[in-house]
């Protein structure tokens, strides 16, 4: 990954969380696991807006004896309020690197979504959940929600469906929302193709891609109440859908892949090697 092991560095992955959806946490969890086994830092560590340990509670994970430097790295898949406003607030970080008082300097890294392999992941898992679909007769929708509350991911999943519609990989690639034209409800009538692959542009998969995308897309009949129903994640396994004479086959949330692992460490490589071409600037004291 380019970056060797830092004896006095430390890794914050911070996510938002929730306090309804055990699910959402999960890739976050996973990600640490796998980058923990490395032994590229330190430390591997991570804290939730909606869960536990708290934002808050990161301030106190790492000793500054032993740790000097924490790269935090949001799981996000877009710049927004949560990476330029809640973020810095909860960790009191004053910009890009931040001394605190105790010695330690936190450099605060870009979110995940930002990385140039999120194209790549899309592609492969596309190609990882339609196997059998011929790419010329298929279409790619990339998913986000929409609204003027989430802005910043709409515009994240438009770049991206951008940059994959260039490789003319795939007949079409459409940016589609779940609140906001173009709809992912109407795909019957945005695509053509006798193949239409499905990929939700999450970080984790939760009710969103379980149950809502699922009911727009026409796969599900609605919301489940009932405590017998099947597992959430077997909405995943029944690819492909027969609807109108054509397959839909519909992927979990591309923050579930495993390669989000190399991507966190890489915005922690990015920061490194972005700062050492500066190595003048002022750290940011933390008063």
């Amino acid at each position: 990954m380019g970056m060797n092991r830092q004896n006095d560095a430390a890794l914050l992955i911070v996510a938002h969380g929730s306090t309804v959806n055990p699910d959402s946490s999960a890739p976050t969890l996973a990600h640490a696991a796998e980058i923990r086994h490395r032994k590229v830092f330190n430390d591997v560590a991570y804290a939730f807006w909606k869960e536990e340990p708290s934002l808050r509670d990161a301030l106190f994970l790492f000793d500054p004896e032993s740790i000097r430097e924490v790269y935090v790295v949001p799981n996000f898949i877009s710049e927004g309020y949560f990476t330029q406003t809640v973020i810095p607030r909860e960790l009191e970080l004053n910009g890009r690197a931040t001394k605190r008082t105790n010695g330690q300097v936190w450099t605060y890294c870009d979110p995940v979504g930002n990385h140039p392999a999120m194209t790549e992941l899309l592609l492969k898992r596309a190609g990882d959940v339609a196997r059998d679909a011929e790419p010329a007769e298929t279409s790619l929708l990339i998913v986000a929600h929409g609204t003027d509350l989430n802005e910043n991911s709409a515009v994240a999943a438009k770049r991206e469906a951008e940059k994959i519609r260039g490789l003319t990989k795939y007949a079409d690639v459409l940016n589609v929302y779940m609140e906001e034209p173009p709809l992912v409800s109407d795909w019957k009538k945005l695509t053509k193709t006798p193949n239409v692959v499905v990929v939700p542009f999450f970080i984790s998969d939760g009710l969103h891609s379980y149950e809502d995308i699922p009911v727009l897309l026409g796969i599900a009949k609605g919301r489940s109440t009932s405590a017998s129903h099947a597992a959430p994640g077997d909405v995943f396994q029944r690819n492909p859908y027969k609807i109108d004479g054509r397959s839909l086959f519909y992927a979990p949330s591309i923050g579930t892949d495993a390669g989000f692992a190399d991507i966190i460490i890489e915005q922690a490589t990015k920061f490194d090697s972005e700062a050492s071409r500066d190595r003048g600037a002022k750290l940011i004291p933390k008063t």
